[in-house]
């Protein structure tokens, strides 16, 4: 897994998770289309503990790739229905207002 967490201008944070193997990607489905890149998602892996306590902190949350969903829904952040899949891979964005 890759996690990169970003600090938006009103210092919330922005987090990215993928499956490493996704990174420099992109996937296409109907009118979406997204990239999976360095410059969001990072390129450093990082361990389980610290995916947990980002997931159940972070307000804005893109998460891509079957282990990272399977992750969140393991940990009650999301249920596994509330992904969508595109190209096959799931992903879900999560906004904590």
């Amino acid at each position: 897994m890759l996690l990169r967490i970003h600090r938006s201008a009103d210092n919330k944070e922005v987090m990215g998770l993928c499956d490493r193997e996704l990174i420099g990607k992109t996937f296409t489905e109907g009118d979406i289309s997204i990239s999976i890149t360095e410059s969001f998602f990072g390129n450093e892996p990082a361990l389980e503990e610290e995916v947990v306590r980002v997931l159940m902190t972070s307000d804005n949350i893109t998460i891509f790739g079957h282990r990272c969903v399977d992750l969140a829904t393991r940990y009650g952040v999301i249920e596994k229905d509330s992904c969508r899949l595109i190209e096959g891979i799931p992903y879900v964005t999560i906004l904590r207002i």
